[in-house]
């Protein structure tokens, strides 16, 4: 169940209205996902967010488009953020992750999240070697 409700008409707004034509540009597709439209219940928050999702996920950038989504779905995994592991996941296989990927993806962050885990219980100082201005 949500916190809030899920607005009406939200395109009614010029403003919400803007920024849903500009993620159908940006995505070629007609589909606006919930985020989107619960996040029309405020307009700064929506554009706010969609600038910052937009400029990040969806500029050209040292990483392609699909290991971009394969981290967002490692985060969204260790943040326990169900809506963004699956629509994330529906985005990389759109973008050509293959259940060998995913499958790699997932032994990743489950063995991170381990060892994380007990480092965090151990508190082990970081090697020197490992700062920066000593590689």
């Amino acid at each position: 169940m949500s916190a809030i409700e899920r607005p009406v008409d939200p395109e009614s707004d010029p403003r919400v209205k803007a920024v849903f034509d500009d993620i159908r540009e940006t995505r070629g597709s007609d589909f606006i996902n919930e985020l989107w439209i619960y996040l029309a219940f405020d307009p700064d928050l929506l554009e706010e967010i969609w600038t910052g999702v937009k400029s990040v996920m969806a500029q050209p950038s040292a990483l392609d488009s699909k290991t971009k989504e394969m981290l967002y779905i490692a985060v969204s995994i260790a943040n326990s953020c169900s809506y963004c592991v699956h629509s994330h996941t529906a985005a990389a296989r759109a973008k050509g992750m293959s259940d060998a990927e995913y499958a790699d993806l997932l032994r990743v962050v489950s063995t991170a999240s381990r060892t994380n885990a007990l480092l965090n219980g151990l508190q082990i100082p970081v090697d020197p070697v490992f700062n920066r201005e000593n590689t």
